[in-house]
């Protein structure tokens, strides 16, 4: 006959080991307690002294100063606000202003400050120029855009004159899309309007190792040619090893699909998909316009297949990609 176990308690059956203060807060309090470091990071890197010296737009000195809303939007952006209506939540926490020093700018001022960096005749010039058949243009940076750039330039140096070990660095070069039902907004490749900037990172003098990737809108003559001369004008001197995804043309797609099958060899396996990888051997585009003492390109084909034969959504078994890159 068994000895019955005695029971253990729980701990979720133990006295609660905290007590709720019905009383108010006599003190000043916000949600926002992760914004000091990134605050903190800001002014060391004397963001707000770097714009005081740049930036100059307001008329009056009434308010908030340049810098303060600059160090407003970055909070912003930190805390994942994604429109300026977002600044009327910020504002309802009284602590996050009286930790930041100064106030919250309000929907509508933090709207003018930005319309102060719009520059009409910019875009009126741009439009002009535009070239036949196209319907997107790039206008030139007004004075304050050219001046914030000057800010981020002069932070990205003294981030590099701090951390001088590290001298290998990779630009990576995307098209971020920014949604807007303006009337001046463009429809986009996803579909709906909006603004497609074109984003990379600024790069400090301490970095002598240079590496650079893209999408297939990367994909450029005047893009290549200058990541393939070593003694490119207005640039680093020396190599820049690169990938960059390439436009899928129907001479290219007829070698892929011409590839031996004991070429293709798995790099990576998930649960639903399987990627296989080849060189795309004695393939030679027509147009590949190089560099002097340039070698010639290597290709190599992405092969992304479902598990157990199924198909894709649009009803094909395999899906071809394809990386140009001038590394060995």
């Amino acid at each position: 006959m068994g000895i019955p176990r005695k029971q253990k308690a729980s701990p979720a059956a133990g006295e609660f080991l905290f007590q709720l203060d019905p009383e108010p807060l006599e003190e000043c309090v916000t949600a926002y307690a992760g914004i000091p470091l990134c605050v903190q990071a800001a002014r060391s890197l004397d963001v707000p002294g770097r714009v005081k010296q740049h930036l100059r737009i307001k008329q009056r000195d009434r308010g908030l100063d340049e810098a303060g809303y600059v160090e407003s939007f970055l909070v912003l952006n930190a805390l994942g606000g994604d429109c300026i209506e977002d600044f009327e939540r910020l504002r309802e926490d009284e602590g996050l202003a009286e930790m930041l020093g100064h106030d919250i700018p309000s929907c509508a001022t933090a709207r003018q400050f930005l319309y102060e960096f719009h520059d009409a005749s910019k875009l009126e010039q741009a439009q002009r120029e535009l070239p036949a058949g196209q319907v997107s243009s790039i206008a030139e940076e007004s004075g304050p855009l050219r001046a914030l750039a000057q800010v981020n330039q002069e932070m990205v140096q003294e981030v590099g004159r701090r951390c001088p070990d590290q001298r290998i660095a990779p630009v990576d070069l995307d098209s971020t899309i920014i949604e807007s039902d303006k009337r001046e907004a463009r429809p986009t490749y996803q579909g709906g309007s909006g603004y497609q900037p074109m984003l990379a990172q600024g790069l400090p003098p301490t970095v002598q190792e240079y590496y650079f990737r893209g999408d297939s809108g990367c994909w450029e003559k005047g893009l290549l040619y200058g990541l393939r001369d070593e003694k490119r004008a207005g640039g680093p001197q020396g190599p820049i090893t690169f990938g960059i995804s390439v436009r899928m043309t129907p001479n290219l797609k007829k070698h892929i699909e011409r590839l031996p099958e004991h070429q293709w060899k798995a790099y990576r396996e998930d649960s639903d998909v399987v990627r296989e990888c080849a060189d795309v051997l004695n393939y030679w585009p027509e147009d590949d316009g190089r560099p002097e003492g340039a070698g010639p390109l290597r290709y190599i084909a992405i092969r992304v297949r479902k598990r157990q034969g199924q198909l894709f959504a649009d009803g094909s078994e395999v899906k071809h990609f394809v990386v140009a890159s001038n590394h060995r």
